[in-house]
């Protein structure tokens, strides 16, 4: 029974299970009644799920619209349909929109959809005011209702034919905006309107602009008058008048009025709360030029321009010399004078940073000069009151140059092969500027103007170049030029290929002597020179310095420990080490030190071959004196047996005469062994490598 409902209830569940099949076909999403929409008109987001079941069942919808990534609208149903309702739509409803269905389990999402709402709200303009004075401030308001921010707002300021002055503000989270615009000089009726932009998402980012807000007017009311600039004394002005300004206005109140008179830029009189400035001078030709007159209150500011001409009354006198470039204890004469003009005070000054230095009240000046009365002269010239000076005049006062001294920079008249040379030219007196001019045997190298020395490099050295160098020096005296000794320059060659032998070479007997050579293939005398030992630190053992392209060193008795590298080191005046190959040399034995050794050698093969006879002598001695014993142990047996016999039958007894003549044997043996022993010895002695 139990397994007849067990198969019941796994059938009635197959049934189930295939009744809740479902699948999404599609899911779509469509605006109404456009993808385009203007705004402030309605608008309707509606998603859409195409579902397959197998068979007819209750099924529960989640759908949720998304504007930009962003969650818009969510609804449970049981229909495959959801409706997001826009009563208004406003630009920023522009977007990308999506919708995505979800149904026990499974989830299908919408292709995306890109809405565009046209157009933006009216903006609202208000004024702060309505009615305000020059110099200060309008204060705006523009608001885009129902708007979404981030918003970039656009004001402007409107006036009769003028370009209208515009200012941009972003908000970021406010959908208004405020600003101020400055009331200046000359506006009278402003007008001022706004709008309202934003940044939307349509294919490409676009900037989307609203229609102008409301114009609002601004009355602007002057708080004083243009100023009055006058000039009170006459109209034609010539140098030594007197000048009187008169600048005036007429303000609505008192209160922070400053009035200001300039001169290109430079202010000359200023009052404070006042409607009248005056200002006075004597008259010169540098007065000459406009004037303005400005009137400033708060932020507000007017100005009256004058233009004034004054009359020369004398041109500027003129400073002649005799001469302007002449020697020391020369006779100088300067003249002032005023075309057209002999009636003014004349004097003749000479400039100095501290102050201009009087040298006569006269018109004319005669004076012996030095060298310190170079210098700029003027002369002054007055006439009611008005003073005018002469252009300067450069005065040239020179002293004879001295015997210029020619030497190199470093101070040695040399110079190494290859290095550029640098010489100078010197003087101790000569007044400025002063022409050098460098020779090389009788051709000009270079020529310097300079004030008390010039230098030369010469780049061109040559190893026989022979000629000498000289300079000269003159300037603007009339005593002409000077020349310098002749410099005959010394050109060092540098040390070139370096090589060092021996004698002998390679392989030296121990206690011989050995010859060191270094020489050098080129080089300028004298020449230093080094031989060194290779070691762990290089060892100095011999140098000296001589006026030769070599050197012998004789090292009287060599050493074991003498064995090594070798080389040589070598130098001059151009300061440049130069190292020859290494050499090897080898410390051998000498002739009787090998003598010495044979002879030991021998000696000691001698004694082996000696012990070896005399081991081998006494194993054959043993041998035999083992056998004749054993002869001697039969027979004495024999005859002790006969002599027992014999005693017996005789009656006697005699033993011994075997150990005697084995004594006998013994004591000839050893003596011809020590016979051998002394012949032997006295052959190695008689040897001609014996010690």
């Amino acid at each position: 029974m139990y397994l007849a409902l067990l198969v019941i209830f796994l059938q009635c569940s197959g049934v189930y299970t295939q009744e809740r099949v479902f699948t999404f076909n599609s899911v779509e999403i469509r605006a109404k009644p456009s993808v385009k929409v203007k705004n402030g008109a309605p608008m309707s987001i509606i998603c859409h799920a195409d579902i397959s079941k197998s068979a007819s069942f209750h099924l529960q919808h989640n759908i949720t619209i998304f504007k930009d990534g962003k969650l818009v609208y969510m609804i449970v149903s049981d229909k495959g349909i959801a409706r997001y309702e826009v009563p208004i739509a406003r630009s920023s409803d522009t977007g990308e929109y999506e919708c995505t269905v979800k149904a026990d389990g499974k989830t299908k999402s919408s292709n995306l959809l890109q809405v565009w709402v046209t157009g933006m709200t009216k903006p609202i303009l208000t004024a702060e005011k309505r009615e305000v004075l020059e110099g200060e401030v309008v204060k705006l308001h523009c608001e885009l209702p129902e708007e979404v921010p981030p918003l970039l707002f656009l004001f402007r300021k409107i006036k009769v034919n003028s370009t209208p002055k515009e200012k941009y503000v972003f908000e970021a989270h406010r959908n208004f905006s405020t600003v101020e615009f400055s009331v200046e000089e000359g506006d009278n009726i402003l007008q001022f309107d706004c709008f309202g932009k934003r940044y939307v998402k349509h294919i490409n980012i676009e900037l989307e602009s609203s229609e102008p807000s409301n114009r609002t007017l601004v009355t602007v009311k002057e708080p004083f008058i243009k100023p009055s600039l006058i000039i009170k004394s006459t109209s034609n002005i010539t140098e030594g008048d007197r000048i009187e300004f008169e600048c005036s206005t007429v303000v609505a109140r008192m209160r922070d009025i400053e009035i200001i008179l300039q001169k290109n830029k430079t202010i000359l009189n200023s009052v404070r709360d006042e409607k009248l400035l005056k200002y006075s001078a004597v008259a010169t030709l540098e007065d000459s030029g406009e004037y303005l007159c400005k009137v400033e209150q708060g932020r507000a500011s007017k100005t009256t321009k004058l233009n004034v001409v004054v009359a020369e009354l004398f041109p500027k006198p003129i400073l002649s010399a005799s001469v302007s470039k002449l020697d020391e204890n020369k006779e100088l004469t300067l003249s002032c004078s005023i075309s057209g003009f002999q009636k003014a005070n004349f004097s003749i000054l000479r400039r100095n940073s501290n102050g201009d230095i009087l040298l006569k009240n006269s018109r004319n000046l005669t004076m012996r000069v030095n060298v310190n009365d170079t210098g700029s002269y003027i002369c002054k010239a007055e006439v009611k009151r008005i003073a005018k000076e002469s252009k300067p005049v450069r005065i040239s006062v020179y002293a004879p140059v001295s015997k210029p001294t020619l030497s190199v920079v470093n101070g040695l008249p040399e110079v190494v092969l290859g290095k550029p040379l640098r010489l100078i030219c010197r003087l101790m007196m000569g007044t400025p500027p002063i022409t050098f001019t460098f020779y090389k045997g009788n051709e000009v190298k270079k020529v310097v103007i300079n004030d008390t020395y010039a230098t030369f490099l010469d780049e061109n050295i040559r190893q026989n170049d022979k000629r000498g160098y000289k300079c000269d020096a003159r300037n603007n005296h009339s005593s002409g030029v000077k020349t310098s000794n002749i410099l005959n320059i010394t050109v060092i060659v540098p040390i070139q290929n370096v090589s060092l032998g021996s004698i002998p070479y390679g392989e030296v007997e121990d206690g011989s002597e050995t010859v060191f050579l270094c020489s050098v293939e080129e080089g300028s005398w004298p020449i230093h020179f080094k031989i060194f030992k290779t070691t762990d630190h290089d060892t100095l053992l011999y140098e000296k310095t001589e006026s030769t392209d070599r050197i012998v060193w004789h090292k009287e008795t060599m050493s074991r420990q003498d064995t090594g590298t070798y080389y040589c080191m070598v130098s001059n005046r151009a300061k440049v080490n130069v190292k020859s190959h290494p050499i090897t040399i080898n410390v051998i034995l000498a002739s009787w030190q090998k003598g010495v050794i044979a002879a030991f050698v021998l000696i000691l093969i001698a004694g082996a071959i000696t012990l070896t006879a005399w081991w081998f002598l006494c194993k054959k001695k043993k041998a035999k004196g083992s056998s004749m014993e054993m002869s001697r142990s039969a027979l004495a047996t024999n005859s002790t047996n006969e002599k027992l016999a014999r005693q017996h039958n005789d009656g006697d007894y005699y033993s011994g005469s075997g150990y005697i003549e084995d004594g006998e044997n013994h004591m000839k043996s050893s003596d011809e062994n020590k016979d051998s022993t002394e012949n032997r010895h006295s052959r190695i002695q008689g040897h001609p490598d014996a010690t």
